[in-house]
């Protein structure tokens, strides 16, 4: 008499464990739209911007 064994259920792996170094990454903060900036824009609207903008002590 045979007696048959069931195979094992597929498993999902484990996540690796990944000691890179995240510093080494760009984050979000570290580009113009991590801030909140337009990535396309016309050059005179941002110069009104930067000058409705400007703080006081650089008139």
């Amino acid at each position: 008499m045979s007696t048959a064994v069931p195979e094992p259920e597929p498993r999902d792996p484990k996540a690796a464990l990944i000691f890179d170094d995240p510093l080494d990454r760009q984050s979000s903060d570290d580009t113009d739209s991590g801030w909140g900036e337009r990535s396309e824009g016309d050059s005179t609207a941002d110069l009104k911007r930067f000058l409705d903008e400007k703080p006081p002590h650089h008139l």
